[in-house]
């Protein structure tokens, strides 16, 4: 598959990634049907059939349950194959999510996403927000974390998940990347997108499917014919529905 640079970064991704968050977590999700969690065969699976459709980004989170340690486990001897992203603020434990965007909180996190996924350097790292975009930004430790350890080569790229246009707006100061949201029947962010394009900044695509709600084929040959787009995060437990949109990435690449 063709890939696209993520903004001015080295890395270049293929526009389809892979969302890792059912493979780790099934509970407090926001998809029209429930799932169980697939057996660790399956996971190793399903990863291992990610990389040989031609993906070579993952995304994953702390907040994703046992998905960094699933990536970890079955595809560490794979590293060289596929970038992934992970994210820090939010854990969830107990059923509930929680956030700490302090220093500390943010090295104690990304040292232990780096020891589940196990890799010596993180390839992007993503500000994974509560909705209080500029208040993160403006008032807590996380930004200055990200930026100290990208200049010591402990993480290639940074960025911010948004909730908000505003919050993304004000990103596109210290970002390398943002991840919005963006599909059929949630346009908000499209400037901002485009803002973000011009200025060398990437764009990663999240809920382009709209967490299920919208037919895929539709939505991934939307999403991905806008050139602002760098990536679009697609999960699921499916592989035929992964080989499918796969399939849809590569004729709307050819076909722009």
């Amino acid at each position: 598959m063709d890939k696209r640079r993520l903004g001015q970064s080295a890395i270049e991704l293929t526009p389809i990634g892979f969302g890792a968050f059912k493979i780790g977590r099934n509970v407090g999700v926001k998809y029209p049907c429930g799932y169980d969690l697939p057996s660790d065969s399956e996971a190793d699976l399903l990863l291992n059939c990610v990389l040989d459709c031609g993906i070579n980004y993952i995304d994953t989170a702390p907040a994703y349950g046992i998905s960094e340690q699933r990536i970890g486990r079955f595809l560490s001897s794979r590293n060289d194959q596929f970038f992934v992203s992970t994210k820090v603020g939010e854990t969830f434990e107990d059923g509930r999510s929680t956030y700490d965007f302090s220093e500390s909180a943010v090295r104690s996190s990304l040292e232990r996403s780096r020891q589940r996924l196990q890799r010596d350097v993180l390839d992007i790292v993503f500000v994974h927000s509560d909705g209080r975009d500029e208040q993160i930004q403006r008032e807590t430790d996380v930004v200055k974390v990200l930026q100290e350890l990208r200049d010591a080569g402990t993480i290639r790229a940074i960025g911010f998940s948004a909730k908000t246009v505003e919050g993304a707006h004000s990103a596109m100061l210290w970002a390398d990347a943002l991840m919005l949201e963006y599909n059929i029947d949630e346009l908000s962010q499209e400037q901002v997108m485009q803002q973000a394009h011009d200025n060398g900044i990437g764009v990663v695509v999240k809920k382009g499917l709209a967490s299920g709600h919208l037919p895929a084929d539709e939505a991934v040959r939307f999403v991905l014919a806008d050139a602002a787009v760098t990536s679009l995060v697609v999960g699921g437990l499916n592989i035929e529905h992964l080989r499918a949109n796969v399939t849809v990435a590569q004729t709307v690449l050819h076909t722009n």
